[in-house]
């Protein structure tokens, strides 16, 4: 049995505490939430009704498209069809990652790796329609989100598809990860 506040309520309550509010802010992100316990009760059982793996095709980027992309945006669109921009916005495969991590614990992580610097690539995710929009939902949730240099709220973008290595998670996590990422490594030497 649950006794703590969930989310819906925690959203309300801000809500009510803000003068001016008319709540399309607050219907907004409960579609988000509502979206996101959909696609983790379908990303629960897995392989079993076949949503892991890739979909053999390419998206618009020509990166290969996973099959949880394709269930997030045919649960996520039309659950926020009146504010279709936002969802957009949003990155598929981090609204099921960020669903566990909020109501479960843990951190997320997407750092700059090797392949990613060869291909002239500065992270995995575009800052304007994956990671801020990601880090602000996070950041209401009282947790943390950087680019291992920056906070990824403050990032300013160069361009419009920049990519950005993204850590998000609790405040204590993501310090101690950033942490990890300023530190002389030892394999420099």
């Amino acid at each position: 049995m649950h006794t703590g506040t969930t989310i819906t309520q925690f959203i309300i309550e801000e809500q009510r505490g803000i003068e001016g509010a008319t709540g399309d802010f607050t219907s907004l992100l409960n579609d988000i939430v509502t979206a996101c316990k959909v696609i983790s009760n379908r990303v629960d059982k897995g392989e079993l009704i076949g949503v892991l793996g890739t979909a053999g095709s390419e998206h618009v980027q020509g990166e290969t498209q996973k099959k949880l992309d394709i269930l997030t945006n045919e649960v996520f669109l039309p659950s926020n069809e009146w504010a279709g921009h936002l969802s957009a916005m949003a990155s598929a495969s981090m609204l099921a990652e960020v669903h566990r991590m909020l109501t479960r614990g843990g951190i997320s992580r997407y750092p700059i790796d090797d392949k990613m610097k060869a291909k002239g690539t500065q992270g995995k995710l575009r800052l304007l329609y994956g990671a801020d929009p990601m880090s602000f939902i996070v950041g209401q949730a009282g947790g943390a989100s950087s680019t291992g240099q920056e906070r990824i709220m403050g990032s300013q973008p160069e361009y419009l598809h920049q990519r950005v290595p993204v850590i998000l998670g609790s405040v204590d996590e993501v310090e101690r990860v950033v942490s990890h990422h300023n530190e002389p490594s030892a394999m420099a030497v």
